[in-house]
């Protein structure tokens, strides 16, 4: 009993001394600190998007697939906010401009039809599918995963076993478990198929994703502008090892590929 007197008296002391300090302008008052703490959130909330870019994510392009890729990704999003913003906009005015205490605002009950605001609120929409469409079917065709990158390329055959990957050299005679070298620079020309169920290959940073099945070879053309380790991975679940299915591409100098 004596310790939960004590216990109470220590924080009424640290209530009232906080509350002193506060009102002498030495500590922010209650409203300040919500409006520290509320922005703090909304710039981590803003940046946090940013930090991840070098993350080694799709956002972070190391070849012309994935590069091509995020300026479809980002041609897309502004696209979308070119109709999002002034909606929201809009909402917000809306609800400022028709509230009780204006008196400007026209009250008008028995309104029921406005040929110019459909005209609006359909070719909006209609211009932004038709963009969306447009950029769509453009990078569709410009980045078919079967169009070749380059003269020469290298030529890997890509198997997926459960629950790993298995990557051959036809033309270097050798073959490696999760671990894919490629020379920097030089397009790398992927056969891929699956010695039991579907899956999917997957580099985010140099770009497009493609399905392995069994019994059937896709295509995937790829290059790595730069040096480093790129971090790969199963895109489809497929069974019990799925969460350990990943590999790392390793891309390397000519020189360093050839020895």
């Amino acid at each position: 009993m004596r310790r939960d007197e004590a216990c109470r008296q220590s924080h009424v002391a640290y209530v009232t001394d906080a509350g002193r300090l506060e009102a002498e302008g030495a500590l922010p008052t209650t409203y300040a600190r919500w409006v520290n703490r509320g922005t703090l959130g909304l710039v981590t909330a803003l940046l946090l998007p940013v930090c991840g870019c070098r993350s080694g994510g799709v956002l972070d392009p190391q070849g012309p697939v994935g590069a091509a890729d995020r300026l479809i990704m980002f041609n897309a999003l502004e696209i979308m906010l070119a109709i999002v913003i002034p909606t929201i906009a809009a909402a917000l005015l809306f609800a400022w401009w028709f509230r009780a205490s204006n008196s400007r605002a026209r009250y008008t009950p028995s309104w029921g039809y406005s040929g110019r605001i459909e005209l609006i609120v359909w070719a909006i929409p209609t211009l932004i599918i038709t963009f969306l469409g447009g950029v769509i079917w453009i990078g569709s065709h410009d980045l078919d995963p079967a169009t070749p990158l380059g003269a020469g390329p290298l030529e890997v055959q890509v198997v997926s076993l459960d629950w790993k990957w298995l990557f051959i050299y036809p033309q270097q005679s050798v073959a490696s478990v999760n671990e894919l070298f490629v020379p920097v620079g030089v397009p790398v020309h992927f056969r891929l198929t699956s010695a039991t169920v579907m899956n999917v290959f997957f580099v985010p940073q140099l770009g497009s994703m493609i399905y392995t099945m069994n019994g059937m070879v896709t295509q995937l053309h790829l290059q790595a502008d730069h040096a480093g380790d790129y971090y790969g991975e199963s895109a489809m679940y497929s069974g019990d090892g799925f969460s350990g299915m990943h590999f790392a591409l390793r891309a390397v100098p000519q020189d360093q590929f050839d020895a």
